[in-house]
């Protein structure tokens, strides 16, 4: 019978399957806050996001300022004073639910010298983080209860520079026109970037008349890249597609996320590990396997109140995008 989501079926056998005792005992509670931990760090959206309290059922009601009280001059010293008033929308945080399994040779269990943990943990930060990232930022796989992505989100309310072959780098992200004003235009202040690798090298590459590198200080300080005062951070996950977009900036406290459910496993030693496409992968009694399941619930918004500064929510936007002309 079909035992969850991910194509893995599970054959009822109670002797031979080792249930979430089991795999209590295999990862204990506190390496178990390690995974959920390292997610968050290796999602480079899970680590520049403002996280909210975890939910407590699928669905989060967030009230969201959308109208701005108004306050008036009194005509002389009889004059009449004016009433105004605030209203409020409301967006919806859905949990949705993200899956991996890890299938591991027994004999690498039975090697009590092997560091199975070592090498199981960072695979699933890993996959986590792409799956989350992909999503967010480029509408990836994501959930149909989801919104649109950031990218998405950006373009259609037209926050985004075009950045050519012959364009200064520079002025596409400082000046006046630069994804940096195009986020201040909507009432926000940028808190950090998110770029694609091959960023690091276009901003090394910058240079002032006299031929110093621009970027000098910070780009050799740690490593730590900034522009603005901002930090950039570069996912190496394979989640930044740079066909879309070549950098995201923006203020990093409207993108909002809660986690429904951390991350729980199970460990199974018997069926079969199905491919989407209905192949076997593996069969886990015919090539003496487990495999590892591992399973968390989250959801994610962009609040987007309203501001002084730009009051059109179709065209305020907390982020702003520089892509590629070429």
């Amino acid at each position: 019978m079909n035992r969850n989501r991910m194509n893995l079926r599970v054959f009822e056998n109670d002797a031979n399957l080792i249930d979430r005792s089991g795999a209590e005992s295999l990862i204990p509670e506190e390496r178990a806050r390690e995974i959920i931990q390292g997610v968050v760090t290796q999602s480079a959206v899970l680590s520049q996001g403002r996280r909210l309290p975890n939910m407590s059922s699928r669905t989060f009601k967030m009230p969201v300022l959308d109208m701005l009280p108004l306050a008036y001059f009194v005509n002389g010293d009889t004059g009449q004073k004016k009433t105004t008033k605030m209203m409020w929308d409301k967006k919806f945080i859905t949990a949705e639910e993200i899956a991996v399994i890890v299938p591991i040779p027994e004999a690498v269990l039975d090697d009590s010298d092997y560091d199975i943990w070592g090498e199981v943990r960072p695979r699933i930060q890993e996959a986590f983080g792409k799956v989350i990232d992909g999503a967010v930022l480029f509408d990836v796989n994501k959930p149909d209860s989801w919104r649109d992505g950031i990218v998405t989100t950006a373009t259609n309310a037209e926050s985004v520079v075009t950045f050519g072959a012959q364009d200064n780098l520079y002025d596409k992200i400082m000046a006046e026109d630069g994804v940096i004003a195009k986020v201040e235009g909507s009432g926000f202040f940028v808190t950090g970037h998110m770029a694609d690798i091959s960023m690091r090298a276009k901003l090394r590459g910058l240079k002032d008349t006299t031929g110093q590198p621009l970027f000098k200080s910070d780009m050799q300080s740690d490593t730590r890249y900034s522009l603005d005062g901002s930090q950039m951070t570069f996912p190496n996950n394979g989640s930044f597609d740079k066909s879309k977009a070549l950098m995201i900036s923006g203020d990093f406290s409207q993108l909002v996320y809660s986690i429904r459910q951390d991350i729980t496993f199970k460990l199974f030693t018997e069926g079969v590990v199905q491919n989407t496409d209905g192949s076997i992968a593996y069969n886990l009694m015919q090539q003496d396997m487990v495999a590892l399941r591992a399973v968390m619930r989250l959801g994610w918004e962009i609040p987007n109140p309203i501001n002084s500064v730009e009051t059109d929510k179709e065209k305020r936007c907390p982020f702003a995008v520089l892509k590629s002309g070429e």
